[in-house]
């Protein structure tokens, strides 16, 4: 008995040894990411040390977003490699703004290299802001650099902007148009049997189709044909002003390029050249050269700038102030609209209206604009939004809407009411309209022998239980609601836009615009970037002297040493390339075509959404 006490013994202390080692690891490292982070932020001043005619090298990495999500350490390990060039998953619009600005009027800087290899998605009215401040910058007399190994539809419209465009004799240029395309899943729902109850209102509101189709309707195509027509010109006039061609070649080009290749022997690079795209094919020791000409460096090997180093050094726009000046407040409302807090890249209800609460309780803030990047997502989040907004309204601070890449159902929900709604000319928006979607597994329970019964005081009893039919009354319960939420989504357009209600109800019906037809329609006022919708807001609120700041949810002390760690490891790790052919995939299909999958969580089950995934 004596043994087989000690036995035991000796096993729980063999086990408290094996806790104790994993323990002092996961101390070590998290001391060893610390003092790593700590020596990263007390690097010496390297813009103190930029020399003159300096190559600054705009690096723009991942998805350009309005508002960068808070990624933790172990996420960017694990999605990593040790390459230290490739930096983060997604840029901030605002922070290339600003590195682009300040450049344009910093005497050191004479070039900017266009830095596009890392970069992802993007929306086409992003890019266009982007191209403006890029104009600006040679216009002041400097030159602007493309130099990339292969351009992707994306990435050319940027390197369009600049002075020279330069490509890898491996390379070349991939422009094939845009569209749109999804996952049909009605085969795998009756394969599986579940049984999903659609309640919807709304000619157009193709959000449900994926789960009642197995292609694309005529009413959703046709829908899709009118905006993808619309920012396809956007992107080819821009393309063809920018470049000197003429909307022949361009259209050839796409639209015949097997014909166009078989010209250069099956040589995309060449062709590109031959086309105007590019002005020059070289390798990468050639492209060195010629940066080091441009700074008069004898040096074959040129110095140059990285943006996060020069970026560090800027004071960001909008950023906080301890001034006493009136101020333009600025929230930004980017991603799905969920119920609840949901952390910065993510809309949640509660979240957002307690910044807009913030912007209305704050005697200095006398205007604010709403930024908003969404397809929406849960009506009831989208109310609780609106009810706040209409609170800041009667306030009499006046309420201005920015539309970034999209801004439609949901996120059009949340901007009808504001005084003024500007948007880009290739903002997507509208798709007025709603619906309601209940899955149930009654029939796939009963394939593997699980059934669900029993009692209640009432034929609803059960409640939404998704282990039985919906029951008959239930269903048209929600049908009624569904219906009434879309009345109440009209009359709100109908108020907030001074329209008349039969005139909503006719371009309403889940339908997408793209924003220059949803001006001549009245649902948006004008055409505009955010800092002109800024400066509108400031005129109506009579400000002559003002600042602008972000209105943001306080940061945690957790949240504080997580931007801390992650901005100190990003210079001692990277992430898989966007180029990655699997790593891409994966993004495109888990962040986007399967996103009705993992949207809906609305308290009522009903929804203001709308699918907007271009592919570029």
């Amino acid at each position: 008995m004596k043994d087989l006490i000690l036995s035991i013994a000796n096993i729980f202390v063999y086990v408290g040894k094996v806790f104790t080692f994993i323990r002092n690891i996961f101390l070590n490292l998290f001391l060893l990411a610390m003092i790593i982070g700590l020596i990263v932020f007390l690097l010496p001043d390297r813009k103190s040390r930029i020399s003159p005619d300096t190559i600054l090298r705009l690096d723009i990495s991942g998805d350009i977003v309005e508002e960068k999500r808070i990624l933790s350490s172990l996420e960017k390990i694990a999605a990593g490699t040790l390459d230290p060039d490739i930096p983060e998953p997604e840029t901030a619009l605002q922070d290339i703004l600003d590195i682009v600005r300040e450049a344009t009027t910093d005497d050191r800087i004479s070039v900017l290299l266009l830095n596009l290899k890392y970069m992802g998605r993007a929306g086409l009215n992003q890019l266009e802001t982007i191209g403006a401040a890029l104009e600006k910058f040679r216009a002041s007399g400097k030159t602007v650099v493309a130099a990339e190994d292969y351009y992707t539809q994306t990435q050319y419209y940027l390197a369009s902007h600049a002075d020279k465009v330069i490509v890898n004799p491996m390379g070349g240029v991939d422009i094939h148009g845009f569209g749109v395309y999804r996952l049909y899943f009605k085969e795998a729902m009756e394969r599986l049997e579940i049984n999903y109850n659609i309640f919807r209102v709304g000619t157009y509101k193709s959000a449900l189709e994926p789960f009642t189709r197995n292609s694309m309707s005529s009413e959703d195509q046709q829908q899709n044909d009118l905006w993808l027509s619309a920012l396809w010109q956007v992107y080819t006039d821009t393309i063809v002003r920018l470049r000197k061609l003429s909307p022949d070649t361009l259209q050839y080009y796409t639209g015949n390029i097997a014909e166009a290749l078989d010209t250069t022997g099956g040589d995309p690079a060449q062709l590109a050249l031959q086309t105007g795209l590019v002005d020059q094919v070289w390798t990468r020791d050639e492209i060195d050269t010629y940066l080091a000409s441009l700074t008069g460096k004898s040096s074959a090997k040129p110095a140059i700038l990285e943006s996060s180093a020069y970026f560090a050094e800027l004071v960001p726009s909008y950023s906080s102030s301890d001034s006493e000046q009136d101020r333009v407040g600025l929230i930004i409302a980017e991603g799905n609209i969920f119920p609840g807090k949901q952390p910065p890249g993510v809309i949640g209800g509660d979240s957002l209206a307690m910044l807009i609460k913030k912007a209305r309780k704050d005697t200095q803030v006398k205007a604010l604009v709403l930024r908003i990047n969404s397809g929406g997502g849960s009506a009831f989040a989208s109310e609780i939004i609106r009810q706040e907004l209409l609170l800041l309204k009667k306030s009499n601070k006046p309420f201005i809407v920015s539309m970034g890449a999209v801004a439609a159902s949901g996120g059009y929900w949340i901007a009808a009411d504001a005084d003024e709604i500007w948007a880009s000319p290739s903002t997507i928006t509208g798709s007025i309209g709603i619906f309601g979607a209940i899955p149930t597994f009654e029939k796939t329970l009963a394939n593997v022998g699980v059934y669900s019964d029993g009692t209640g005081t009432t034929p609803l009893s059960a409640g939404l239980d998704l282990t039985q039919p919906l029951p008959e009354q239930l269903k048209d319960a929600i049908q009624q609601t569904v219906v009434h939420n879309y009345d109440q989504f009209l009359q709100i357009v109908a108020e907030g836009r001074d329209l008349d209600k039969a005139k909503v109800e006719k371009l309403a019906e889940g339908r997408v615009y793209d924003a220059i037809t949803a001006r001549n329609l009245g649902l948006v006022d004008k055409l505009g970037p955010l800092d002109t919708a800024i400066e509108a807001a400031a005129a109506l609120a009579g400000l002559s002297a003002y600042t602008t700041e972000y209105i943001r949810s306080p940061i945690s002390v957790s949240e504080q040493f997580l931007r801390f760690f992650t901005t100190g490891m990003s210079r001692f790790s990277g992430f898989f390339s966007n180029n990655s052919g699997v790593a891409e995939w994966l993004k495109h299909i888990v962040g986007s075509r399967l996103e009705p999958l993992l949207l809906f969580n609305d308290p009522r089950n009903i929804y203001a959404h709308c699918l907007i995934n271009v592919s570029f």
